[in-house]
């Protein structure tokens, strides 16, 4: 696969950008780095009290752990496949894990069981009211954590001047985030609508639906949503697509 297939991809600027460049390097794509999240951590912790817990992140997980928190007397609710081998990387066993790797995958998941029960959602300051408001409808009493703060680097953008100029092949937005965060890099740069055109030239892949409708709902035509909801996953999908179109 020749190495001009330019892949942008948009994770905080920690181990998570230097695997995600590593495994496209691996695949035969030329990674575009351009992290458009940066974690603040805020010290909290899980509630102690609750019956349920609710980790929604990777980053969730490190950050609870390194502050000494354990899930002890709870039932450990996971959002997916990367939150839940980050939890049992760090000796932590997860309960429930739905089957569609989203906030409403999750409600549909414990909606029948957390009727009376405490409720503890632990995440970022950008999750989604679905989960908070689906679990009280469901008759739980619901609490939320905020364990870190998610804000754009001030840096971030150079992937928005290489879309705008047409010289993105494609790129892996993994939260709606991400999204958002590419846009407004664009709009401070003076060129959003160029780089729209020029995602629009390119292949873009997204994990999940909510990152979807993110997109499509700013005017961004999405090619590629992974069945599995992992960084490994789409950009192996978004490799695949975009090498065809380099081999003659």
């Amino acid at each position: 696969m020749p190495s001009e297939v330019r892949v942008a991809v948009f994770r905080p600027d920690d181990d998570r950008m230097t695997e995600a460049v590593e495994l496209l390097d691996s695949l035969g794509a030329t990674p575009v780095p351009d992290p458009m999240l940066e974690v603040e951590p805020t010290g909290e912790v899980p509630d102690g009290d609750a019956d349920y817990v609710v980790l929604t992140s990777k980053t969730g997980v490190e950050l609870a752990a390194d502050a000494g928190w354990q899930p002890e007397g709870v039932t450990l609710a996971s959002i997916g496949s990367g939150t839940t081998a980050a939890a049992n990387a760090v000796g932590w066993t997860v309960d429930r894990e739905p089957e569609t790797y989203s906030s409403a995958g999750l409600v549909e998941l414990l909606a029948d069981e957390v009727a009376g029960n405490h409720v503890e959602v632990a995440r970022s300051d950008h999750g989604s009211d679905v989960l908070l408001d689906g679990l009280a409808d469901a008759g739980a009493t619901v609490t939320e954590t905020v364990l870190y703060r998610l804000v754009r680097p001030a840096d971030a953008g150079d992937s928005t001047e290489l879309a705008a100029a047409g010289d993105l092949d494609a790129a892996a937005f993994t939260s709606s985030l991400t999204v958002e965060n590419f846009l407004a890099a664009a709009e401070d740069r003076g060129i959003r609508e160029a780089a729209l055109d020029g995602l629009d030239s390119a292949l873009v892949g997204v994990i999940g639906e909510p990152t979807r409708e993110t997109a499509q709902e700013h005017g961004i035509s999405v090619d590629i949503v992974p069945g599995e909801a992992t960084f490994e996953a789409l950009a192996t999908r978004v490799v695949e697509a975009a090498a065809p179109s380099y081999t003659e």
